[in-house]
């Protein structure tokens, strides 16, 4: 990357409220990852079930799935700042309960069976929140930036999305082995103050919407948007399918557990790999950017995540399981640039919320889909062949895709 591309993606940090939007957005990211790797081996320890770990992603898709139209609707009609803030402030009280139920738990006053059900109701207030706040972050975005530099912003927006989802996952497998469960989900709740308190720093921004468009009106010009862009749709899916069988990080509880026997601490590093792979991705953009032939980079990156899915699975030992997470998030990170620019580029500021909310119905929403396949498909096929199942539905979908979207190859990303 030269000194002049360098120049323009450090720029974008002189407005004031993207800092404070990046702070936010990392510090919330962190925490609840942190929350759900303590909330997730916990119910794996009570279980001993590799179908409750599919269970808690159901539990949070039911309702991000069933509210994500109304919200995206909501959120385009209403001010972004405020209903994200109201976001965090929700997340702040489920991670409260958290602390209260896994404290319960540890002190005998309630039994385990009781725990899991609670900690599946928190899921699903967790999804009831992700329905609202992923389409009031995608649309504050831009108000806070030049629109010329929203390539940039979704770089660093992603990179703080990424350091929380590496971060969280190994401090709370750390922080499970150091000092215990209930402390852990503790340092979470600090997290989402902080992520508040960043919040407060930006100030309202102008709404944009139709007046007199009616709630299913709205709804349907964000589909017709979406599936009348035979690129965007086809990146979406992309995506939906192969996060949908490539789902395998959901059964790191047994992975860790049972097979690897690393503990804790081995869990979060296994948990944090995707992510650090998916940072040294950004990296690896920031000397090679995405502009010429980016289909066939998205279609074989894609490939390689099939590929290092099924080779984490056949892994002989934790370090080459490590490995092989970190390369899947690594060919991962190529499609969340894609994505993400190819949205912010080309959705109309009055339709963001809306889109968005179908963006998170493709994609969001396949991680806990994905994470209930996997759970499900390692109670009756055993926890490896499940995993290589899904990596090879992987590698299906690409050539699949790759035949009956030739659009897809003549994507083009020019900052």
């Amino acid at each position: 990357m030269d000194s002049a591309s360098f120049r323009n993606t450090l720029r974008v940090l002189k407005h004031t409220e993207f800092k404070r939007f990046i702070l936010t957005r990392f510090s919330l990211i962190f925490s609840l990852f942190l929350q759900t790797t303590v909330l997730s081996y916990l119910m794996y320890s009570i279980t001993a079930d590799p179908l409750s770990l599919g269970l808690l992603g159901l539990a949070e898709v039911i309702p991000a799935f069933g509210l994500a139209f109304i919200a995206g609707y909501w959120v385009d009609r209403n001010e972004k700042r405020r209903i994200y803030g109201a976001c965090v402030s929700l997340y702040l009280v489920n991670a409260l309960l958290s602390v209260i139920l896994v404290f319960a738990y540890f002190k005998g006053f309630i039994s385990g069976a009781y725990t899991a059900y609670g900690i599946y109701l928190l899921q699903f207030f967790s999804g009831c929140i992700r329905a609202f706040l992923a389409p009031a972050s995608f649309s504050l975005l831009p108000l806070l930036i030049d629109k010329e530099n929203i390539p940039e912003a979704v770089t660093w927006s992603s990179t703080s999305w990424l350091l929380g989802s590496v971060l969280g996952p190994l401090a709370g497998g750390l922080l499970m082995a150091s000092i215990g469960h209930t402390q852990a989900i503790g340092i979470a709740v600090a997290g989402m103050v902080l992520a508040l308190y960043a919040l407060m720093g930006i100030g309202p921004k102008p709404v944009h919407h139709q007046n007199d468009v009616p709630i299913w009106e709205g709804l349907s010009q964000g589909f017709r948007f979406v599936f009348r862009s035979q690129i965007i749709l086809a990146v979406l899916s992309l995506d939906l399918f192969a996060v949908l069988f490539g789902g395998a990080e959901a059964l790191l509880p047994v992975f860790s557990k049972e097979i690897f026997q690393v503990g804790e601490t081995g869990f979060g590093w296994l948990r944090s790999a995707h992510g650090i792979g998916s940072i040294l991705l950004l990296f690896i953009l920031a000397y090679l950017p995405l502009k010429t032939n980016v289909g066939h980079k998205l279609l074989a990156c894609v490939a390689g995540f099939g590929f290092s899915i099924i080779a984490f699975a056949l892994s002989p030992n934790a370090y080459v399981a490590f490995f092989c997470l970190l390369m899947a998030g690594l060919f991962d990170g190529v499609s969340v640039v894609i994505r993400h620019s190819i949205l912010q580029m080309n959705t109309p500021d009055e339709l963001k919320g809306r889109v968005s909310s179908i963006n998170m119905l493709f994609i969001s929403s396949s991680n806990e889909l994905g994470a209930f396949e996997s759970g499900f498909a390692a109670r009756y096929l055993g926890t490896i062949p499940s995993v290589v199942f899904g990596g090879i539905m992987t590698l299906l979908v690409v050539l699949i895709t790759y035949i009956k979207a030739p659009a897809l190859k003549r994507i083009r990303i020019d900052k």
